[in-house]
């Protein structure tokens, strides 16, 4: 059963994703991002957005570094083959499976729970951040509003901007927390919005931290069995939950690799 805690979390970001369109003006350089925070603001505070959530937007900088990125996504471009050679495919396979052995009870009780096998999210784990060993250095609040400021995809980044600002208020991440240069965040990558909406509380210390393992991992697996993963379908492409990867990452190199590097942790 879900808890008071994260129905009162998923009600919030809903009515952020129904929030009018902002009016503040995207661009494609530093040059305006001052005036439109200023004008995100009066947008995130209809939203539902606090005092703490407002003063991280206040203070968030224009990430260069993150426009940069986002303009140069090469890997996404590459035949499979080299794309899980760039990614180290076999190095994840073989952590992998040691840290499925060394932890099989906690594995199988989240496929108890979720439906997700434990390859899958092992693939994911260390796609993302190399099993924790490095979740980022970007901040994410400046990442992810330089983000929905940028004309690029402010639609896509502005629901997850108002996520990462109730964040701050609900004393989940500051405005010194690190993440990837898109904005996500812990072991796996959430992307703001989806974190304050599937973050589950793994180890029952009553917060939810995607930089805690256990509450990472129990938080993939919840976004991905409720974006329709079936337990027991197959995850390889043409089989019923090949389509849920997708959820995760929109990137088809993407998608057959955890599918291909998770069949072979599972096995």
């Amino acid at each position: 059963m879900r808890s008071i805690k994260t129905i009162a979390i998923s009600l919030a970001l809903s009515a952020s994703l129904a929030a009018p369109a902002i009016a503040a003006q995207c661009g494609n350089n530093a040059g305006g991002f001052g005036a439109w925070k200023n004008a995100f603001a009066a947008e995130a505070q209809k939203a539902g957005v606090k005092q703490r959530g407002l003063e991280a937007l206040a203070n968030a900088q224009y990430a260069t570094a993150t426009i940069q990125a986002d303009r140069n996504q090469k890997s996404f471009k590459y035949s499979l083959e080299k794309f899980m050679s760039v990614r180290g495919a076999n190095t994840i396979v073989s952590q992998g499976r040691k840290r499925k052995a060394s932890n099989a009870g906690f594995y199988s009780s989240l496929e108890r729970q979720y439906g997700v096998p434990a390859g899958v999210l092992l693939a994911i784990h260390g796609m993302e951040t190399g099993f924790g060993g490095f979740m980022g250095s970007s901040k994410v609040v400046s990442a992810i509003t330089t983000l929905a400021y940028d004309c690029r995809r402010s639609a896509f980044f502005v629901p997850h901007a108002i996520g990462a600002l109730m964040l701050v208020d609900r004393g989940s991440i500051t405005s010194n927390t690190k993440g990837a240069k898109h904005g996500e965040l812990g072991h796996t990558q959430f992307l703001p919005g989806n974190a304050l909406r599937y973050g589950v509380d793994g180890n029952g210390d009553g917060r939810v931290d995607l930089y805690n393992l256990t509450d990472a991992m129990a938080s993939t697996a919840n976004f991905l069995r409720k974006k329709g993963w079936k337990p027991g379908q197959g995850y390889q492409q043409g089989q019923p939950n090949f389509n849920v990867i997708k959820q995760w990452n929109a990137a088809t190199v993407y998608q057959q690799a955890i599918a291909i590097m998770g069949a072979k942790i599972d096995s």
